[in-house]
C-alpha cells in the first residue's frame, strides 16, 4: 500500500509538473512574442476585466469538483447532477455579463469593453461543459492525458493569437487566444474521458456536497476578488499602470501559478487517500516542505535579482516600469507554495471552514494594508501585499500543529536551508548588476553564475536530491526502452 501511494504520487507529481512547466514554458514564449507586438493599453484592458471572468469560472466550479474528488464512491448520479447544475450557473452568469457589460465599461470609462467582456465570457459556458470531464481525469489521476490536452490548448490558441496580433487585431489577439484554448480543451476532453451526461439530477447530491463545497467556493470567490482587487483599483484610478501591473502579475504568476497547481493537482487526491494517518500526513507535509523550499526559494531570490535584465531583454524596455511590480509581487509569494499545501493538508482533513477562516483573516489583513498603503501608489500597497501574505502563511502553521500535532519550530526548520540558499545563490550574482555591460550579457553572467552555485550547494549539501534525480531518469529511460522494444 505504501509504495502503491508513493508511486502514485512521484507519477501525479512528474506528470503535474511537466503539465505545468510545458504549459508555463510554451505560454511564456508566446506571451514574450505577443508582449513585443501589443501596447500596454491591450494588456490594461484586459486587466480590467479579469476579475469577472475568474470570478465566474470560480462560481461555475462551485467547490463541487473536490467535493467530487473527495468521495472515493462518487456515482453517476452525482456526476450528472453536478454537470447540469454547472451548465445551468454558467447560462445565468454569462447572462448577467452580457446585460452588465456596459455598466463595466462605464466605470472604467473604456467604451472598447463592453464587446470584449460580452465575447471573452463565453469561456464561462465553456468550462461548465468540459468540467466533469476534468475532474474525472484529476480523480482517476490521469495527469498524463490532462498534460496532453493543456500542452495542445496552449499551442494552437498562443500560434492563433500571435497571428492576429501581426495583423493588427490588438487587444482581440488576446480576447481569441484565451478563448480559443478554453474551445480546444472542451474539444479534447472526450477523447481522453468516455462520460456522457444522462437525464439525471437529485438535489439531495447538491445538498451532500454543499456542506463541504460551500467553505471551499467562498475562500476562492474571496481569492479571486482580492487577488484582482489591485486590477480594479488601478483601471478606476490609475489606469497608466494597469497595463504595466498586468504584465508583472503575469510574470509573477508564472512562478507563483505554476508551483501552486503542481501541490493542487498532485498531492490533494493523494493527501486524501491518508487524511487518517496522521503519522504519514506529517511525514509526507516535511518531506514535501523540505523540497518546495529547497526548489522554490533560490528560484525566486535569483529572479529577484536579474528582474531589469530580463524584462527589457524580454519584451524591450517600454515594459521597464513592471520591473520593481514584478520584484515585489515575487517577494509577496515567497511562501504561497508552502501556504498551499498547508491548505491542502487542512481540506483533506475536511477542515474546510478551517481554511476558509484562514482565508478571511487574509483578506482582511489585504483590505488593511490597501486602505493603509492606497494613497501612496502601487509600490507601497504591494509591500503591504507582502506583509499580509507572509503573516498568514504563518497563521496556517499554527492550525498544522493544532490538527496535526505538528510544531511550528519544527515545520520552521525544514524551510530554513531553503532561504539561507536563496540568499546565498542570489547575494552572489547581485553584484555583477554594477558590471558596464549590455543587459542581455548581463543576464546570461547572473543566470549562469547562479546556476553554477545552486548546482554546487546541492551536490555538497543534498547529495541524495541528485542521486534521487539520477535514479529517476535511469527508470525512465530504461522503461522507455523496454516500451519501444515491446511495441
Amino acid at each position: 500500500m505504501a509504495k502503491d501511494l508513493k508511486s502514485k504520487m512521484l507519477n501525479a507529481f512528474t506528470w503535474t509538473t511537466i503539465d505545468r512547466f510545458g504549459q508555463q514554458i510554451i505560454q511564456f514564449v508566446i506571451g514574450v512574442i505577443l508582449a513585443r507586438l501589443l501596447s500596454t493599453e491591450d494588456y490594461a484592458l484586459i486587466g480590467m476585466i479579469i476579475i469577472f471572468i475568474a470570478l465566474s469560472t470560480v462560481l461555475v466550479d462551485g467547490g463541487f469538483g473536490q467535493a467530487l474528488i473527495k468521495k472515493q464512491d462518487a456515482n453517476q448520479k452525482d456526476f450528472n447532477t453536478i454537470f447540469y447544475f454547472n451548465i445551468f450557473v454558467s447560462a445565468l452568469l454569462y447572462s448577467i455579463l452580457f446585460l452588465t457589460a456596459p455598466l463595466v465599461a462605464s466605470f472604467y470609462n473604456e467604451p472598447k469593453l463592453t464587446s470584449i467582456l460580452r465575447v471573452l465570457s463565453l469561456v464561462t459556458l465553456l468550462h461548465s461543459v468540459s468540467f466533469i470531464q476534468y475532474v474525472n481525469l484529476i480523480k482517476q489521476l490521469k495527469f498524463r492525458d490532462l498534460a496532453i490536452i493543456n500542452i495542445i490548448s496552449v499551442i494552437v490558441s498562443g500560434t492563433i493569437g500571435i497571428l492576429m496580433a501581426f495583423n493588427g487585431f490588438g487587444v482581440w489577439a488576446l480576447v481569441a487566444q484565451q478563448l480559443s484554448a478554453q474551445i480546444i480543451k472542451t474539444i479534447l476532453y472526450p477523447t481522453f474521458v468516455r462520460w456522457m451526461p444522462k437525464l439525471q439530477f437529485s438535489f439531495n447530491v447538491i445538498k451532500e456536497f454543499w456542506g463541504f463545497s460551500i467553505p471551499l467556493l467562498s475562500t476562492s470567490i474571496l481569492n479571486v476578488l482580492f487577488n484582482n482587487i489591485y486590477f480594479v483599483l488601478l483601471g478606476k484610478y490609475y489606469p497608466k499602470t494597469v497595463g504595466y501591473f498586468y504584465m508583472a502579475n503575469k510574470y509573477s504568476e508564472t512562478v507563483n501559478f505554476t508551483s501552486q497547481q503542481i501541490l493542487q493537482q498532485s498531492t490533494y487526491p493523494l493527501l486524501v487517500q491518508v487524511q487518517d494517518d496522521n503519522e504519514r500526513l506529517i511525514r509526507i507535509h516535511s518531506r514535501l516542505t523540505k523540497t518546495i523550499s529547497l526548489l522554490f526559494f533560490p528560484l525566486v531570490f535569483i529572479l529577484v535579482v536579474v528582474a531589469k535584465p530580463l524584462i527589457i531583454t524580454l519584451i524591450t524596455e517600454k515594459w521597464l516600469a513592471s520591473v520593481i511590480l514584478f520584484q515585489l509581487l515575487l517577494t509577496a509569494n515567497l511562501f504561497t507554495p508552502l501556504y498551499v499545501l498547508n491548505i491542502n493538508v487542512l481540506n483533506s482533513r475536511g477542515l474546510t471552514k478551517n481554511t476558509f477562516n484562514i482565508e478571511i483573516i487574509k483578506k482582511a489583513l489585504i483590505v488593511l494594508s490597501i486602505v493603509l498603503c492606497f494613497p501612496y501608489g502601487i509600490e507601497i500597497m504591494l509591500i503591504g501585499f507582502v506583509v499580509a501574505n507572509y503573516s498568514t502563511y504563518f497563521l496556517s502553521m499554527f492550525h498544522i500543529r493544532k490538527h496535526l500535532n505538528y510544531k511550528v519550530k519544527l515545520q520552521i526548520s525544514h524551510l530554513v536551508s531553503g532561504i539561507l540558499y536563496g540568499f546565498l545563490v542570489g547575494g552572489t550574482i547581485f553584484f555583477f548588476r554594477f558590471l558596464s555591460i549590455s543587459n542581455l550579457a548581463l543576464l546570461i553572467i547572473q543566470l549562469s553564475v547562479a546556476a553554477i552555485v545552486y548546482f554546487l550547494i546541492i551536490k555538497l549539501f543534498y547529495p541524495e536530491v541528485l542521486n534521487a534525480i539520477m535514479r529517476y531518469l535511469i527508470s525512465k529511460k530504461n522503461y522507455l526502452k523496454i516500451r519501444k522494444e515491446s511495441s
